[in-house]
């Protein structure tokens, strides 16, 4: 035991072994016991007279809710004094207007001066009634709470500490969550903070400094401190250049500048990371964070144990590499160093990576080949994942072809001028093409994916940031340093990223400020759940791919068996596969209905009757669960139509808007299913499998977009670029066009400059 100012504190609890903190946030999920503190301007209102109790009902019902996980939940919690003050204003205020009352005998009262309240006074009257809220709320949820009160003193007494340490471990034995606060209406004055300046050392004179006291002492895996900032910044938040930080690390004090205190309360930011630290260093994870923002103090405290990335996560690991924010900051910069190249230089890039797919097949193929053996060793991956996550010499070929097509197309594709106008005299404006800007795309088991997106990304200038599934790990690492290896000939090599961190995709999702468009590819599942998470960033793809073939009544015999083979089950579990086939009703009970039956029953797809077809037979296979199916195996559904236009009403009721193929030799009949269906591909008497950017020969593509805006279809180079205008002028001011000005608008369309052959 130590001494300073005549308090006596203790640089390491004596009854705390040295424990093990989280490395990372994905593990905070497996935190038992934890703690959360809540700061003065997370319990009280704004105007800091009272508690703002629905606040404070959303954090009763997390911790509930962790609790009845099994789980062991502690609460530090402020708001004595506030809840005190309130109470004490209302009797002063009540006692005045009585006696003012009786006084001048008159109903209508005068301003009425309230005087300075002492804390201590404050505490004492509102101890009782704070917890009695507590108690009330989490009755609500079958809890029981209880209450302690402690002072610094308490601490350095050892019985004290012994019977503290004994009744927290039987409260918490008996399910039951105990609420701790420090005694301020006996606490003394608070003391200066000259212990801040190491993390040896901590003295309770706050619910900062009790917080990580008790976390250390409980052995506690994880201290939650919320507060009315995000978390951690570089530099004070509000600042134009304040970052928050994600991770912060013992030693990263001296790179952050410190501001004032909250608005309420005894302690600042300085204090909450001496704390953190301390605690850390006990060997309890700590996270800082926002718990009063109304659009997530609702669930930060269950997104913090879900590991999400929520405020400043304190770490004693620090990562090989870089963060993910500073991977996405490299590759914007690294993107734009790339659209400023010519045009020749990002052609010879990605020929470039064409050359190397097929020198170094082998070492790709031996890496593709250690994936595949773990997949099948944990069985993990259906067969259709486990044939996407196969690599061979034949698709390299086909990607190292695929490649050179996009160089060869992409000589015009940044800078393009696709309009010109004359304003005026002397006043010309252009519309060219530039990059999005960061592109994020996230995608399963299909390591082919890794070099097609990256040369498109290279093509249009974009920086890139990429996630691929851990199942393609050893394949997506090689692919992407034969990548850089390519950038690295014009010194752009940090233009494409791979994110190898444990980021959760629902937090890369939430970079909106980093990130300009999100392209998901892999399953319908993986599409819904980034379009639910992406926070602020557009997301481009389809959620779905529900590809329907109608056969009319006109349609040939010979093309029939052919284009819906290959439509289901050349490749059964692409997104551009057939999974609805349509038949007009006259076909029925035919010979070339029969061919369409014999054809699936030998490709053994399994066939699901819809309601109207099902109504026809006799003994029917199943009948169908929903019309709106994308089964991605040899299974299809047919129903039954009695026209060409029910035929387009049942592919916009069901469909997802991908692709939709007709099968007819009647023409009228075509052009009127061509221009009525809403889909982003729309073919006549071809296989739906031709919904692809290589087969467009767009040379691949980062996707199939079902979107309305922007681009649709498969996406190539142009669905990668945006527009940005240029106006060129000599001393041009808008008020020479008003009426009585001495200019007027020509607004002229200029020939367009000569598009480069290819």
């Amino acid at each position: 035991i130590r001494c300073w100012s005549n308090i006596p504190f203790i640089t390491m609890p004596l009854s705390r072994a040295h424990g093990k903190s989280f490395a990372h946030r994905s593990e905070l999920k497996h935190a038992k016991r934890i703690v959360v503190k809540l700061g003065s301007a997370v319990v009280t209102r704004g105007d800091e007279c009272g508690l703002a109790l629905g606040r404070l009902a959303s954090i009763v019902e997390q911790v509930s809710m962790l609790q009845n996980q099994g789980r062991e939940m502690m609460i530090v919690t402020s708001g004595a004094v506030a809840f005190g003050k309130q109470r004490l204003r209302h009797e002063i205020l009540l006692s005045q207007s009585v006696r003012q009352a009786l006084h001048s005998g008159q109903s209508q009262l005068k301003d009425m001066a309230i005087p300075v309240l002492e804390a201590r006074a404050c505490a004492a009257a509102g101890q009782s009634g704070l917890m009695a809220l507590y108690e009330a709320m989490f009755t609500q949820y079958s809890i029981c709470a209880a209450q302690i009160l402690v002072t610094n003193l308490d601490f350095h007494d050892e019985q004290k500490r012994r019977n503290l340490n004994g009744t927290l471990h039987e409260l918490l034995r008996m399910n039951i969550v105990p609420i701790i606060n420090t005694n301020d209406a006996v606490v003394p004055p608070p003391e200066p903070n000259s212990d801040l300046q190491g993390v040896n050392v901590i003295s309770v004179k706050d619910n900062d400094s009790l917080a990580a006291r008790l976390a250390v002492e409980m052995k506690t895996d994880l201290l939650i401190v919320l507060s009315d900032v995000e978390g951690l910044f570089d530099s004070p938040p509000g600042s134009d250049d304040a970052k928050l930080i994600d991770i912060f690390y013992p030693g990263d004090q001296q790179s952050v500048t410190f501001g004032t205190k909250s608005r309420v309360g005894m302690g600042g930011m300085e204090a909450k990371v001496k704390a953190a630290l301390w605690a850390l260093q006990g060997g309890t994870s700590v996270v800082i964070a926002n718990g009063t923002h109304p659009k997530i103090s609702g669930h930060v405290i269950t997104d913090i144990v879900e590991g999400k990335k929520v405020g400043t996560f304190f770490s004693e690991v620090k990562p090989a590499g870089p963060t993910v924010e500073q991977q996405a900051e490299m590759a914007r910069a690294g993107g734009r160093t790339l659209a400023a190249l010519q045009p020749e230089q990002r052609a010879e890039i990605i020929y470039r990576l064409a050359d190397l797919l097929t020198d170094q097949r082998e070492e790709i193929l031996l890496a593709n080949k250690k994936d595949l053996e773990e997949a099948e060793n944990k069985g993990r991956l259906a067969l259709p994942l486990l044939k996407r996550l196969s690599l061979s010499t034949s698709k390299l070929n086909s990607l190292a072809i695929g490649l050179r097509q996009i160089a060869a197309s992409s000589q015009d594709s940044v800078g393009r001028v696709i309009r010109r106008t004359r304003i005026a005299k002397d006043l010309d404006l252009e519309q060219v093409t530039v990059p999005i800007g960061v592109l994020l795309v996230i995608f399963e088991s299909r390591p082919d994916c890794l070099p097609q997106v990256s040369a498109l990304a290279i093509a249009s200038g974009n920086g890139l940031l990429l996630k691929g599934g851990k199942e393609a790990a050893h394949s997506n690492q090689i692919l992407h340093h034969l990548t850089q290896e390519a950038l690295s000939i014009h010194g752009v090599r940090d233009a494409v990223q791979l994110v190898n961190t444990r980021e959760e995709v629902e937090d890369l999702c939430r970079l909106d400020k980093l990130i300009d468009l999100i392209i998901p590819r892999g399953s319908s599942q993986l599409v819904r759940n980034i379009q639910k998470a992406a926070k602020g960033i557009p997301v481009m793809g389809h959620s779905e791919g529900i590809c329907h073939v109608y056969v009319d009544t006109d349609a040939s015999v010979e093309k029939v068996t052919r284009i819906i083979r290959d439509s289901k089950c050349e490749y059964p579990a692409a997104c551009n596969a057939l999974e609805t086939l349509l038949i007009h009703r006259d076909l029925l009970r035919t010979p070339l209905f029969d061919q369409i039956i014999d054809m699936l029953r030998v490709e053994q797809v399994k066939i699901h009757a819809g309601p109207k077809f099902a109504s026809y037979l006799t003994f029917s296979p199943s009948e169908v669960k929903s019309l709106r199916t994308e089964y991605g195996d040899l299974e299809c559904c047919i129903e039954v139509v009695d026209s060409v236009q029910e035929a387009v009403e049942h592919i916009h009721k069901y469909g997802s808007s991908h692709t939709d193929v007709i099968i007819t030799e009647n023409e009228k009949t075509a052009e009127f299913f061509l221009q009525h269906v809403d889909s982003a591909c729309v073919f006549w008497n071809a296989s739906t499998r031709f919904s692809d950017g290589y087969r467009f020969g767009l040379g691949a593509e980062v996707g199939i977009s079902t979107s309305r805006i922007h681009a649709r279809g498969p996406v190539g180079i142009e669905g990668l670029l945006t527009t940005k205008w240029l106006l060129r002028g000599n001393n041009h001011v808008v008020s020479d066009f008003s009426e009585n000005g001495s200019m007027k608008y020509l607004h002229e369309s200029l020939p367009l400059p000569q598009r480069s052959a290819n």
